[in-house]
């Protein structure tokens, strides 16, 4: 998260108009024309850099302004602080039509890479593949790693080799290929010479620089790595920390072609004897194809990095580098042992000695991720058992480092891997989600879109049921992790959280044995195929409601639902549709009270309700006891009605012999008599804030739900006409006005009258209001004869014939 200074500068970047920012570049032009390469030409262009880079459009410079800024990056004269911010500015402004830029006018090679990185920028594959011929030539025809001739070029040809693999030559590309192997593998072990002034007293002996060391501070006694430290560092051994730095990506775009697959069984036959182990030792590297040479050095590199992983490091800072190296050393073995299996039975003894260290030391929580990957990729083609390591992953990494973000992210995009999602290792995962909405709890905006996209391959039939409480549940999971971390870190380690809220008394309850086994069933690590109420656990949580993580997690959850129904209406059969929406009827009001949320949820399970009857119909006559309970037990509606209004549509819509023979009219005449009495509570009553204004939608399908019913069971057709009656009469009266607006009466009357008219013709109604399913069917909307407007039209010419020929 920015500081607040920092966003305050990028925010009035942002601001800065069309006519400040010509001001500006009048300014710096004025300077760089002058040759003044003072502190005023460095505060401007600091300055210009920062207005051009806050915004994600590009903005419009003068052209003298960006030809001035070429000029002094051509300029030996220039300082490189200022040569390097005129680079990053033009950088700023591709792709632009206006740059005479070329390589060929660079006069160093640090103005060849700032050159370079401007031209790629453009993004211009022929201006690409000329920058990385040029500059791979300039880095081969160099000698001796003297002065800074090499190490600006390096991260040039690696954004090249990334950008057009092909637009190296062959050749280039393996010398250079032979000359990372040489950098790997023979950078010097001494420390770079201090520089001395020379005096009378400078001896020999205090100019001899010594030996590089280890993390643990003692002498290194192998070769030279990122890990080895020192005072000074040599030229090479810069190379070295460079040629590490882009070798993955050299290998992976522009490095060695893959092996035939004849070549790499005969070598993975090979590799896996004694023979071959004990004559591997022996055998001159230095005669391999540049290629294999590297590959040859990579391998060594890595290795000796994982043996420097084990140090203990004396400084934190080497620490986290050690883990950083760590994760980077064992995704190049990956990359290795894909690119040729003939590795796998070299790289699988230190892989398995690092498994067992990894999983027994809580800070390298991050580093067991790739290693799993390697196995995940390798473990079946080496005969090697990983259950330890997943086990580990999906049951101890989310309890404990749910907190941290990178990880968060780098755990989920490990458990999106196709391997894993089409592997044996899929069942540990879906019992998992518990532990995996930890991660979306804590950080709900960033993994939205990942558990999105995660979604159908975590839930099944066995699942969903204990997955969509835990989904609705999951602001309150945002605010116990909250709870537990204020209760158990110490103040060095605890993560940022909104301190304007006091949680004293939810600590407190933390501490009640009858909350402890709620908290424990809501932070659980597996599946338990149980569930638990967890209303008493909402209520103690309650202050933390208004933190801005659980706000956070309550805006995301109506996102997370709709792809959980996408997936579940996949594949669910009756039984499963039914336990769901049930479901849906006993959380309705049993939500974590976050402002907002209630509301959210609602309008998304309404729409699910229905879909969940349009799925499996015989739904409302299987649940109609429940059913009937939902509606009685409301009083009214809460909110807007969004889930009245749909469990009430559904009624009218599949409480029919059509859908389900088991339809009796005994139970058309229970709904009947439930939602008569709920639509005569909803319109007698005044609002209050115990009972609020009923919505004019729930009104009008209440009506049209009677209306259905009374359509098939006739008998109950007088009550309605008496209602509808009633009703119309109601919405007519001036009492009425204060409670609702003219237009939401003009519908309730609108309503009245149409389903009043219909009930005039008994048949008709019952083939409007309950059309059977070939209704249905394209053809009776498109079909002028069959079409069901036609069947209105004529209802309503028959009953206006019928009223004029009324006496008047």
């Amino acid at each position: 998260m920015l500081a607040t200074g920092t966003e305050s500068l990028l925010r009035q970047a942002r601001e800065v108009g069309a006519e400040e920012l010509g001001r500006l570049c009048a300014r710096v032009s004025a300077l760089l024309q002058a040759e003044d390469w003072g502190p005023d030409t460095l505060d401007a262009l600091r300055r210009l850099f920062l207005i051009v880079a806050a915004t994600k459009y590009s903005r419009r410079l003068e052209p003298a302004c960006v030809a001035l800024l070429q000029t002094a990056l051509r300029s030996p004269r220039c300082p490189e602080r200022l040569q390097l911010l005129c680079a990053a500015v033009l950088r700023e402004m591709a792709p632009s039509d206006s740059l005479s830029l070329s390589c060929g006018q660079a006069q160093s090679s640090w103005q060849l890479g700032l050159v370079a990185s401007v031209l790629l920028a453009q993004g211009d594959p022929q201006q690409v593949r000329t920058v990385g011929q040029r500059v791979i030539k300039v880095l081969l025809e160099s000698r001796q790693p003297e002065g800074r001739s090499l190490t600006h070029l390096l991260p040039v040809v690696s954004r090249v080799a990334s950008l057009a693999p092909d637009a190296l030559p062959e050749e280039q590309t393996k010398a250079l290929s032979k000359r990372l192997g040489d950098w790997l593998r023979y950078a010097s072990v001494q420390q770079g010479a201090a520089h001395t002034s020379g005096g009378f007293f400078s001896t020999p002996r205090a100019r001899q620089p010594g030996p590089v060391t280890e993390v643990d501070g003692t002498v290194a006694t192998d070769f030279f790595t990122v890990l080895s430290t020192g005072q000074r560092f040599t030229e090479d051994q810069r190379l070295n920390v460079q040629a590490f730095s882009m070798l993955r990506t050299w290998l992976l775009q522009a490095g060695p072609a893959h092996p035939s697959a004849t070549d790499a069984d005969d070598r993975s036959e090979l590799e896996g004897s004694t023979v071959s182990v004990l004559s591997a030792a022996s055998t001159t590297s230095h005669l391999l194809p540049p290629a294999e040479w590297l590959r040859e050095k990579a391998l060594e590199y890595c290795q000796r990095l994982l043996e420097q992983s084990g140090r203990r490091a004396l400084r934190k800072a080497d620490s986290d580098l050690q883990k950083a190296c760590l994760v980077e050393a064992v995704l190049l073995l990956d990359l290795l042992c894909r690119q040729d299996p003939a590795f796998l039975y070299r790289v699988l003894p230190c892989l398995r000695a690092l498994r067992a260290r990894l999983c027994g030391d809580p800070a390298c929580a991050r580093a067991l991720l790739p290693v799993a990957r390697f196995f995940l990729r390798h473990g079946e083609a080496a005969a090697v058992d990983a259950d330890a390591v997943y086990q580990h992953l999906f049951t101890r990494i989310p309890s404990e480092h749910f907190h941290s973000p990178m990880l968060a992210f780098e755990f989920i995009q490990f458990c999106r891997d196709p391997l894993l999602l089409l592997g044996s290792n899929l069942d540990l995962l879906k019992t998992s989600f518990p532990n995996l909405f930890k991660f979306l709890a804590w950080s709900s905006p960033a993994l939205t879109s990942e558990f999105v996209a995660l979604l159908p391959a975590l839930v099944d039939a066995e699942t969903a049921v204990e997955m969509l409480h835990l989904l609705l549940d999951l602001p309150s999971l945002t605010a116990a992790l909250d709870l537990q971390l204020r209760s158990s870190q110490a103040v060095s380690e605890r993560p940022l959280w909104d301190i304007s809220v006091r949680a004293l008394g939810c600590l407190e309850a933390l501490r009640d044995p009858q909350a402890q086994g709620l908290f424990q069933h809501l932070l659980r690590a597996k599946a338990s195929g149980t569930t638990e109420r967890l209303t008493p656990l909402h209520q103690l949580l309650q202050p933390l409601a208004s933190c801005a993580r659980v706000v956070q997690c309550a805006q995301a959850v109506p996102t997370l639902l709709r792809a959980f129904f996408a997936a579940v209406t996949q594949f669910a059969d009756g039984a499963l549709a039914s336990r769901l929406a049930l479901l849906l009827l006993e959380r309705s009001d049993a939500l974590f009270q976050v402002e907002g949320y209630e509301a959210d949820v609602h309008r998304v399970l309404s729409s699910q309700f229905p879909a969940l009857c349009k799925l499996h119909p015989p739904l409302v006559v299987e649940q109609a006891k429940e059913l009937v309970e939902f509606v009685g037990s409301l009083g009214g509606p809460s909110g807007t009605g969004y889930m009245l209004t749909s469990v009430v549509w559904a009624v009218g819509e599949y409480l029919s012999v059509s859908w389900d023979r088991r339809c009796t009219a005994e139970q058309i005449n229970r709904f009947f008599e439930a939602l008569e009495a709920l639509l005569f509570e909803v319109t007698q009553s005044r609002p209050s804030a115990a009972l609020p204004k009923c919505p004019p939608q729930v009104i009008t399908v209440l009506m049209t739900t009677l209306t259905k019913l009374a359509s098939r069971s006739q008998d109950l057709i007088p009550r309605v006409s008496l209602l509808l009656s009633k009703m119309r009469t109601l919405a007519q009266s001036p009492a009425a006005g204060p409670m609702h607006s003219e237009g939401d009466l003009g519908a309730v009357r609108t309503r009245a009258t149409e389903l009043l008219n219909l009930l005039k013709m008994p048949s008709v109604a019952q083939f409007v209001l309950t059309p059977s399913v070939e209704v249905s069917q394209p053809r009776y909307h498109r079909d002028s004869n069959t079409a069901l407007p036609l069947a209105l039209d004529m209802v309503s010419r028959l009953l206006e014939r019928e009223a004029s020929l009324l006496p008047g």
